[in-house]
């Protein structure tokens, strides 16, 4: 039986292109990135072109033979052609492909379009469900036929169900993805099917402050209730996800600050480790003197302690939990920065996702 590939929704950001390069090559097979550019609106036409084109590249470099989608989903309108020719130039040898939406400005619609014809690389069709499906229903299928028209078979097309955010107080998710999968199903003969939503919380210092939050993985439980119908159609359900990082992460620009926008960051940050039911948080200081290393190397140790810590031979990110746990109190070395900690995360999520869904072994 075919396995279901894992579509992290990354922000197209360092931390999460090192995570991928930093994949093992059985798990590299069957995670297929959908790389998001951020918003810009803050920069002057310069610079964010400069910013896009260099993000877009570096996207690049980590596909050497492994395929992903890039996705510019806040773009403004003056900024689509920019965008989109960085895309183009960068999309071949079907390793990166283009997306677009029911939704998006036709303008946007047509460039990736045009490019997914002009490589044969396929395009991404995300379908976007931040509520509810049945109130928005028509006319996002009517979009999206528009679009499989637009493309008159010269190129593949694939589905990308994006939920949104998941928490756990929005439990009719997927019952939600259900109705909208008998509607999009049907429409095209799909190369890939997924499901994507984001459920790691957004954390806050409150949360934190017993030194633990430990949250439950509600967009795994979504995508269970969504494989679990009938009526999906030939093939595996893919399943993706935000990573460890809540889906309001996907907007901001690198280098600013998580909440404020400020390029100085807050004052704390969070290993995060993922089990089978939920996801860890412990948390680290970013600065401040004192026993701030011994406090952050506890931290690592919380991971390291937690019952469904998998040992160093699971991925590189279980070897650094441990380098960092174990390290001596008397020296930060090896305990990292907020972009270390991010890394570590989004390995060992994407390791443990798609070694749960059998992709590897």
């Amino acid at each position: 039986m075919a396995v279901p590939v894992y579509v992290p929704v990354w922000p197209a950001r360092q931390h999460t292109t090192k995570a991928y390069a930093a994949l093992e090559p059985e798990v590299r097979v069957g995670t297929v990135p959908l790389w998001n550019l951020p918003k810009t609106t803050d920069l002057l036409p310069d610079a964010w072109a400069a910013m896009y084109r260099r993000l877009v590249s570096k996207v690049h470099a980590v596909h050497e033979d492994s395929p992903g989608w890039i996705d510019a989903p806040f773009i403004a309108y003056d900024q689509i052609r920019t965008v989109a020719k960085a895309i183009d130039d960068h999309c071949s040898r079907d390793l990166l492909r283009p997306v677009t939406g029911p939704e998006r400005h036709p303008r946007q619609q047509a460039f990736a379009v045009g490019t997914a014809r002009k490589h044969r690389c396929g395009l991404g069709i995300r379908v976007t469900v931040p509520d509810t499906w049945d109130e928005r229903a028509d006319g996002v299928v009517d979009g999206v036929v528009s679009l499989l028209r637009r493309l008159r078979r010269t190129a593949a097309a694939d589905l990308l169900l994006d939920m949104a955010g998941v928490p756990g107080d929005r439990p009719d998710a997927g019952e939600e993805a259900r109705r909208a999968l008998a509607a999009l199903l049907p429409l095209a003969s799909w190369r890939t099917t997924a499901v994507l939503g984001g459920g790691f919380p957004r954390l806050k210092a409150e949360m934190l402050a017993s030194g633990t939050y430990v949250a439950p993985r509600p967009d795994w439980t979504m995508w269970h209730t969504v494989r679990s119908g009938n009526g999906r159609g030939p093939g595996p359900l893919g399943y993706g996800d935000y990573g460890v990082q809540p889906v309001s992460a996907l907007e901001r620009r690198p280098g600013t600050d998580r909440d404020s926008g400020r390029s100085k960051g807050p004052y704390w940050g969070a290993l995060c480790y993922t089990t089978e039911h939920t996801f860890v948080a412990s948390r680290m200081l970013t600065r401040g003197s004192g026993n701030r290393v011994a406090l952050n190397r506890a931290s690592a140790r919380r991971i390291v302690g937690l019952p469904g810590f998998r040992r160093a031979g699971a991925a590189a990110a279980e070897r650094w939990y441990l380098c960092c746990a174990g390290g001596p109190d008397t020296s930060g070395k090896g305990t990292g920065t907020p972009e270390k900690w991010l890394w570590a995360g989004n390995v060992q999520h994407a390791t443990f996702v798609v070694r749960s869904l059998g992709g590897a072994r």
